[in-house]
């Protein structure tokens, strides 16, 4: 072994630093057991035993020397092997139970943890900590997979419900061809259209897929496009729009910020009481800012971030139903995430929610 790479060894922390000070500390004890015990041994011999010790000239040792040979060889084994177990039992018992919990892993039980009798050694320990930390994501992703596919198949399971009741009652001749039934057959498609594009988007950024078109762009032509969209269903549900563009133009992809206003707006009309809505825009320490803010009836302080979570409905005051598929915010806060940004909750001075995404100039 060369000399920087035992002492870059020797210097370092961990499993290998403890190994090394084993053996030298095995090493030294051992050969001054044999030292000092040898000068014990011949002292003693020479003072009180001297008829029973080999000739000066003879090459072969005394009975009793070979004796004291023997002993000496048992102790040191003995003490090696003590050392030898407890320090591979340091070792290959955690490795062990990370190996059977392994087994267990790959078998399908991801509530398999490992865990070890006593304090192992340093990498050892990290080990088991890495181990255990990623059978808990793991068995963290399989709740979700499991929650999601019951998620999706519940909100699906409605519009495809009458669906195929009003088209079969179209084929029985129980409903009549008109176009008020048409019409409500295409809000249910419509529906299902929005639910699946928002379920890519949401799994795109699971899968880190993601991607956003950066561009100069009008915000407020694009805040006035979807305000000029949604305006007729708000002033239906008594809504009064209070527009306050601080912000002309911003870097940003246009379509998935519009995108993000539209879930906004339709998280208001499925939860927020009618009055004043305001809409506005504003930069501030090298961020652009979008807001939504209603006058009511408000979110939890313990919502404020978990709404942002797909499928999550936080129960706003006095909103007994619970409405929408629960992804919309979820939308919104891929698409701030997309943007380098951040989406977030918090009171409004109008009385209720105020949404925020922000992104960077």
């Amino acid at each position: 072994m060369k000399h920087g790479t035992f002492f870059s060894i020797w210097r370092s922390k961990g499993l290998a630093r403890q190994i090394v000070t084993a053996v030298v500390v095995l090493a030294v004890a051992i050969m001054l057991m044999v030292l000092l015990g040898s000068y014990a041994f011949y002292s003693t011999m020479f003072i009180f035993f001297p008829t029973a010790m080999s000739a000066p000239d003879s090459w072969l040792p005394s009975p009793v020397e070979w004796g004291w040979i023997l002993v000496t060889t048992l102790i040191g084994l003995s003490i090696a092997l003590w050392v030898a177990v407890r320090l591979s039992r340091r070792i290959l018992t955690p490795l062990n139970s990370v190996a059977t919990s392994l087994r267990r892993v790959a078998q399908g039980d991801l509530s398999a943890r490992a865990a070890a009798e006593r304090q192992p050694l340093d990498e050892a320990w990290q080990l088991i900590n890495d181990f255990n930390a990623m059978a808990e994501r793991l068995e963290r992703v399989q709740q979700e997979r499991i929650f999601w596919n019951a998620a999706i198949a519940h909100e699906l399971r409605t519009p495809v419900t009458i669906l195929r009741g009003r088209l079969q009652g179209l084929s029985d001749g129980v409903f009549q061809p008109e176009p008020a039934l048409f019409s409500s057959l295409l809000a249910q498609v419509e529906g299902l259209g929005r639910l699946i594009e928002d379920l890519r988007i949401v799994g795109l950024a699971e899968s880190g897929h993601l991607r956003v078109q950066l561009q100069e762009t009008d915000l407020q032509a694009d805040i006035m496009t979807v305000l000029k969209a949604c305006e007729p269903a708000l002033q239906e549900k008594g809504f009064r729009l209070l527009l306050e563009t601080g912000v002309q133009r911003s870097r940003c992809d246009p379509v998935r910020i519009r995108q993000a206003l539209l879930a906004l707006l339709e998280n208001v009309l499925q939860h927020a009481s009618p009055g004043p809505l305001r809409i506005s825009t504003r930069s501030l320490a090298g961020m652009h800012s979008l807001c939504v803010e209603d006058s009511g009836p408000g979110i939890a302080a313990s919502d404020a971030q978990m709404i942002f979570d797909a499928f999550h409905r936080g129960a706003r005051a006095g909103d007994a139903q619970q409405k929408g598929s629960g992804l919309g915010l979820a939308v919104v806060r891929t698409i701030a995430s997309a943007h380098h940004g951040t989406a977030d909750c918090r009171a409004s001075e109008l009385g209720g929610a105020c949404f925020e995404v922000r992104w960077p100039h």
